[in-house]
């Protein structure tokens, strides 16, 4: 079919979405279900020409369906990817509450923090300097900062809300500075520790290493400050945890990306909207 028949045909479809037959309607929302992407357009155009409150509430529910459907489809295809791309699998999390964010924008940013520290980067800096080069472009030049007001409202968790009030908690902040660091070629890498993402600072040949004695030394991104494992213990002792090695260990972009999906599901179920709760647990449902 042509573009022509296809957009009557979609158009078609869409104006019978006030169709009182419950029969007849699932059939037609599943048929523009069905197409795809496609029908965004002339589903957004006619949300914003209609005034049935009821065709509104349809059409508004179709297109939240389909970007949903979406974002599962890129999400699992990123999954199988190998050493999934840390900045790719945040923009996908970002489409929840984004659908329509402009990805090659976002990463051009990203790319310009990484072009400005590896300016002020060369091969004879200690690890040390290396971090105290990044935390001069992240925290002094583009003035990122802890978000101790909203720290747990999910909707400042998202990449561009990130970039456009430069301001997160640890694990948003983290997330960033941690794609920052591998655009770098840094061996800098997550740690899920609980109530609080860091990073560790590897030796080279142990990038990929599970122990723990590979790290140099935990960054915190909350702030920059750099500290040992003794202080992970010690933090680990105040909240009455156990300690386990996954706690002092670098973990993998798959892993980070978890930990966010697990994170804004617990913001969003203390906000009780179950929505977006559904659209969390759809996603974990893919991690095998």
């Amino acid at each position: 079919m042509s573009d022509i028949g296809n957009h009557k045909e979609i158009k078609a479809l869409i104006s019978f979405l006030d169709e009182t037959d419950e029969t007849i309607l699932e059939t037609i929302q599943e048929k523009l279900f069905l197409m795809g992407r496609v029908v965004l357009p002339s589903l957004e155009e006619a949300a914003h020409a209609t005034f049935n409150e009821t065709s509104n509430n349809r059409i508004v529910s179709l297109i939240n369906r389909i970007r949903r459907h979406d974002v599962k489809d890129e999400f699992s295809a990123w999954l199988k990817t190998d050493l999934a791309d840390l900045l790719k699998g945040y923009l996908i999390i970002s489409k929840l509450q984004y659908p329509e964010l402009n990805e090659e924008e976002l990463t051009i940013e990203v790319e310009q923090m990484k072009l400005d520290a590896w300016l002020e980067l060369n091969d004879n800096l200690t690890a040390l300097e290396n971090v105290k080069v990044i935390n001069h472009i992240f925290f002094q030049l583009y003035h990122f900062e802890g978000n101790k007001e909203n720290a747990n409202i999910p909707e400042e968790q998202y990449l561009p809300a990130i970039l456009n009030s430069h301001k997160g908690n640890s694990l948003s902040l983290g997330i960033l500075y941690l794609i920052i660091a591998r655009k770098l070629n840094l061996p800098i890498a997550g740690v899920d520790l609980p109530e609080q993402f860091i990073l560790a600072y590897l030796a080279d040949e142990h990038l990929q290493s599970p122990s723990g004695d590979e790290v140099l030394f935990y960054i915190n991104p909350f702030k920059g400050s750099v500290f040992t494992r003794r202080e992970v213990e010690m933090f680990l002792r105040q909240l009455k945890i156990k300690a386990n090695i996954k706690y002092f260990t670098p973990c993998s972009n798959r892993e980070v990306i978890i930990r966010l999906i697990t994170a804004l599901r617990k913001d969003y179920e203390e906000n009780q909207n179950r929505e977006k709760v559904e659209e969390l647990n759809d996603l974990l449902q893919l991690i095998k």
